[in-house]
């Protein structure tokens, strides 16, 4: 893949609207000469701002963590299981919301919209959050939130799969997930002073403001997917932004490319009943069941009970949720370092049957070593390998993988839909 080589291209476009502006390509010599790769030094910027989405996704996935019995002692539903359950579930209600409109509105309004979008509902649940004075101003809050989180990442993979270099597309890719586990571990970090600080938790929740904002407002000075400007017959705006995010040499190449995919494609217009039966039922099937397996796998219940597992072998929570933080980072940038190289088959299928591994040792342990220093390690130890297996492959790749395999007719609302 790497080298030069040459690559021939012609292309017949569809388009009546962009005609003319077509016909300029279709003038000049019936190939060209394509050497070495774009730098991903130009998309590199635009990338860091969209995973910000993931950031705020991670963090407060992890938020409540340490908080949650701070937060139940101050707006005083302590001892309530429903309530505490409720607290941490209603963003995932919410996030279900969020990301069933996510597609419609990443091809309404662009990528670069959608993303800023989903700030807002972040900022208002935040600070709904920090200044609640009773449990159904929380829930509300996280309510807020979750539809920013279900919203966030879904485009954030679309974006970054769309303006990135084929190349690195890969590796790139795996920064919304090393960018949730960034927040996640941020978050963690937070609430280490919750037990320590009267209010604090407070605090948590109106930091979580400052990347939101800076997502909504570093959006704005960044390029919009090419993808989705062709899609939308403005095709002059997308050789623009080919040129900020590829460089003049590379514009011609790349919008050949983009051209040479759209063929063949119907109208924008999908809807739901076409993504449930009939050609595209296959495709969208595999990444359902994809992530379905994800969220089944139980990585959720690990992000948010953590502590709560620990506590029951006598390890202090901030420690132990510490130590789940780094084993999902360095999963992470171990993904991302493979991601190109092993390709996505491999890290899934690895990182599935990891993580049976990691919970045949835990159910050894609670089971032949009950109340012991032995169940304790296997348990542990089953726990930590379980999120690094995790973050090899379940985490990073399914996003990453769909984004691929959807034709560009059917990709935001498909993703959505699977999400």
């Amino acid at each position: 893949m790497r080298g030069r080589h040459v690559v021939e291209i012609s292309s017949t476009y569809k388009r009546g609207a962009s005609k003319d502006h077509v016909n300029a390509y279709d003038k000049q010599e019936s190939s060209v000469r394509y050497t070495g790769h774009p730098s991903w030094r130009r998309p590199f910027p635009h990338v860091v701002v969209a995973t910000l989405a993931s950031f705020l996704f991670g963090y407060h996935l992890g938020v409540v963590n340490e908080t949650l019995e701070s937060i139940s002692l101050d707006l005083a539903f302590s001892g309530s299981t429903l309530a505490e359950g409720l607290v941490v579930s209603t963003c995932l209600g919410g996030a279900f919301l969020g990301s069933l409109f996510s597609g419609w509105i990443a091809d309404g309004v662009g990528r670069r919209r959608a993303l800023q979008l989903c700030a807002l509902p972040m900022i208002i649940g935040a600070s709904m959050s920090a200044t609640t004075q009773n449990l159904w101003g929380m829930l509300l809050g996280r309510l807020f939130v979750g539809t920013g989180m279900g919203l966030g990442p879904a485009v954030a993979a679309l974006y970054v799969s769309e303006v990135s270099p084929a190349y690195v597309r890969g590796t790139f890719g795996s920064f919304t997930q090393i960018s949730s586990c960034l927040g996640l571990l941020g978050s963690l970090f937070m609430g280490l002073q919750a037990k320590g600080i009267v209010g604090w938790w407070r605090a948590c929740f109106w930091v979580s403001i400052i990347p939101a904002a800076l997502l909504a407002l570093l959006m704005e000075f960044s390029a919009e997917s090419p993808h989705w400007l062709f899609k939308s017959g403005r095709t002059a705006e997308a050789e623009a932004e080919f040129e900020k995010l590829l460089g003049g040499a590379d514009v011609k190449y790349a919008y050949a490319e983009l051209s040479k995919s759209d063929k063949g494609d119907d109208s924008g217009v999908v809807k739901l009943s076409e993504l449930l039966h009939g050609r595209h039922f296959k495709v969208v099937f595999i990444g359902s069941t994809l992530f379905a397996l994800q969220q089944l796998s139980g990585i959720n219940a690990v992000f948010y009970f953590s502590s709560s597992v620990f506590k029951s072998f006598g390890v202090p929570s901030d420690r132990a949720n510490i130590c789940i933080g780094v084993a999902n980072f360095l999963g992470s940038i171990v993904a991302m370092i493979l991601m190109d190289k092993l390709g996505r088959r491999v890290l899934l299928l690895g990182s599935f049957s990891g993580m049976v591994v990691s919970i045949g040792l835990q159910v050894f342990g609670a089971s032949s070593f009950p109340s012991s220093t032995e169940a304790f390690y296997l348990s542990a130890g089953g726990m930590l390998l379980f999120v690094l297996t995790f973050s090899l492959g379940a985490g990073p790749v399914p996003s990453l993988l769909l984004s691929e395999i959807f034709p560009s007719q059917i990709r935001a609302k498909a993703m959505a839909f699977c999400d």
